[in-house]
């Protein structure tokens, strides 16, 4: 699947409409199968690239994470969907750290100890996308997404400037046994690389026990 790094912005015309059609497509998966469920297709790579392109993103770009992330933003609704998201893009990666516990307390009430779980999860992705797994992406996106349970879904999206292209990295807790040991539920881009570290790798338990 082709993820080449594109600039610019999705129109806001279609924005709005992503958004209401986002609203509605969750809503009817979650009243049927349940928010853990709708956790575990957005943390599918494949299902992930084809709910976009159904919202009407059909650009296989890089820009396809982003903007759906974004439009998930907006149109999850605690009171309807039973989900919050955190993070984003760029500088709002960040802010995850903060917004996590600021929603778990006020839309759900979790304890401290899910709380817990949930920031320790989301700095672990991303310290093992960037550390652990060395493919030569730089991770540039970061969201978090979870319910009431404390259950989560994790999407991360880095980029490539050498060949222009991005790799997105999905994770997903109900598949989470092990942050260090092929953790994740998806990988996805284009090109596979030859010469690649990954310390997650089950090949690889020799070199994390050194």
């Amino acid at each position: 699947m082709s993820l080449p790094l594109h600039g610019g912005h999705a129109p806001p015309y279609l924005i709005r409409r992503m958004i209401t059609l986002s609203h509605a497509i969750s809503k009817v998966i979650i009243d049927e199968y349940g928010q853990q469920e709708f956790l575990r297709r957005l943390s599918d790579p494949l299902w992930f690239q084809a709910f976009g392109c159904v919202l009407g993103f059909d650009w296989h770009s890089s820009g396809l994470t982003t903007v759906v992330t974004g439009v998930l933003n907006q149109a999850l609704k605690e009171d309807v969907h039973g989900i919050s998201i955190a993070g984003g893009k760029g500088k709002k990666s960040t802010t995850t750290k903060n917004e996590i516990p600021e929603l778990a307390e006020k839309n759900y009430n979790l304890s401290s100890s899910k709380i817990n779980d949930l920031l320790y999860a989301s700095r672990m992705a991303a310290k093992v996308d960037n550390a652990a797994v060395q493919d030569g992406y730089s991770l540039y996106h970061h969201v978090i997404l979870f319910d009431q349970n404390g259950d989560w879904a994790i999407i991360q999206q880095g980029m490539n400037t050498i060949n222009r292209m991005a790799r997105r990295y999905h994770w997903i807790s109900d598949n989470c046994k092990s942050f260090v040991l092929e953790p994740h539920s998806g990988i996805i881009s284009e090109r596979e690389s030859s010469k690649v570290l990954n310390m997650t790798s089950m090949n690889s338990t020799d070199n994390q026990r050194i």
